[in-house]
């Protein structure tokens, strides 16, 4: 994957918007590692983090579709992001096909 392809990713959750927000706060604020962050700015739908060098990690939630689209956002983090985005319920389309019409005299 090229690295403008890392920058900006996206998954599709069966998960609330709020829940998912909540579970990147856990994810990405507990790690005791390089790459640990902080939050710095939050809002309904989004979440922007610091870490390491002052680097920017978003993530962002909003319902799409039936399900809930979460984006990350970041250069460094991509490898984290796509961990995070795993954690996460998937979303499953579920298609109901429609009876067929019975023709009349026919059972």
């Amino acid at each position: 994957m090229i690295q403008s392809q890392r920058t900006l990713q996206e998954y599709r959750s069966s998960l609330p918007p709020a829940e998912v927000l909540a579970q990147a706060r856990k994810f990405f604020t507990r790690r005791n590692s390089i790459y640990a962050t902080f939050v710095e700015r939050e809002g309904p739908n989004y979440l922007t983090f610091r870490g390491q060098g002052g680097e920017e990690l978003v993530i962002a939630a909003t319902v799409k579709d039936g399900a809930t689209l979460v984006t990350g956002s970041t250069y460094l983090f991509d490898m984290q992001v796509a961990r995070f985005f795993s954690t996460l319920a998937p979303y499953v389309l579920e298609e109901t096909l429609l009876a067929l019409p019975t023709l009349p005299g026919k059972p």
